[in-house]
């Protein structure tokens, strides 16, 4: 597996080899702006955690449930606990920046007005790669469509494709459920997918990867996308350009809709503190167990 700039502290993002063109855009992206952040906090003393006793963590609802497995497991271990929210990806960057979190998690990478307002603000923002995900196609297990083309997403997504019988499916119109704007999650597919096309009017947006699943689950002619480890047998996980979504073709670069996901901390937490301990777990074997067995992919898998 191929290594770009990295964090300091070995806690810097792994890419596959093969990705899509538009993984490799993101790569490039994320790779620069890795470098700069270890060049600058080089030159930053490290910071104290906020708590010694608790730590506070916002963000993501796809990270979500790797932070509380580690919040688990870090209690178990230490007696320190973690108070965890999910408010998207973008609100967890907006705690960073007010100080009212220690980690913000997020499904996407920190985008250049954020990390501009967080030097502004005297925030350092340093990522930490926690994992690798895949955004997985579901619909109602009734549904009789079992595969798209990246094309075809696209069109359901941009209303140019509205009826399931277009792709093969029942004569029903498609109910189109997406992320709300605020996520990371949106952030990646828009991206990804769409090609920073807008959504098409008339979509439903939800707050969370559970919301969304739960709603493809009870309409039988719904589509949504979500995180990987959110992916079970309450839904039917569709294949994308004839790859499914799995820890194999994600880490091959196979599957077309894959990305990072990230725990950013305010400048390298000092080693020894619960902070570097939290957010470094996921490189031990005890922390690479927890991400797969969510459903997620280990950075040294």
């Amino acid at each position: 597996m191929q290594k770009t700039g990295s964090a300091p502290g070995g806690a810097g993002p792994f890419f596959p080899k093969k990705m899509t063109s538009k993984i490799s855009t993101m790569k490039k992206t994320i790779a620069t702006t890795m470098t700069l952040i270890a060049l600058a906090a080089a030159a930053f003393t490290s910071a104290p955690a906020m708590a010694e006793k608790n730590i506070v963590i916002d963000g993501s609802t796809t990270v979500g449930p790797i932070a509380k497995a580690f919040a688990d497991y870090y209690k178990e271990k230490t007696g320190i606990g973690a108070a965890i929210s999910e408010s998207g990806s973008g609100n967890g960057v907006k705690s960073l920046i007010n100080g009212a979190c220690d980690i913000a998690n997020m499904s996407r990478f920190m985008k250049d007005s954020e990390f501009k307002t967080c030097v502004e603000k005297g925030i350092l923002p340093v990522a930490h790669v926690v994992a690798f995900d895949g955004l997985a196609v579901v619909v109602n297990p009734a549904n009789k469509v079992g595969a798209l083309t990246m094309a075809q997403l696209a069109d359901i997504y941009t209303g140019k494709i509205r009826n399931w019988k277009e792709l093969g499916g029942d004569d029903a119109e498609i109910v189109v459920i997406s992320r709300d704007t605020n996520s990371g999650t949106y952030e990646t597919f828009n991206e990804l997918v769409l090609c920073k096309n807008p959504v098409v009017k008339g979509a439903e947006y939800v707050g969370s990867n559970g919301q969304a699943k739960t709603r493809v689950a009870s309409t039988k002619n719904a589509v949504a996308y979500v995180g990987l480890g959110f992916a079970d047998d309450s839904v039917k996980t569709l294949s994308v350009d004839g790859i499914l979504p799995s820890s194999k073709t994600i880490v091959s670069g196979k599957y077309p809709i894959a990305r990072p996901l990230f725990m950013f901390t305010n400048k390298y937490p000092k080693m020894g503190t619960p902070v570097y301990d939290f957010v470094t777990l996921h490189l031990s074997e005890e922390g690479r167990e927890i991400v797969r067995d969510l459903g997620y992919v280990p950075v040294a898998e």
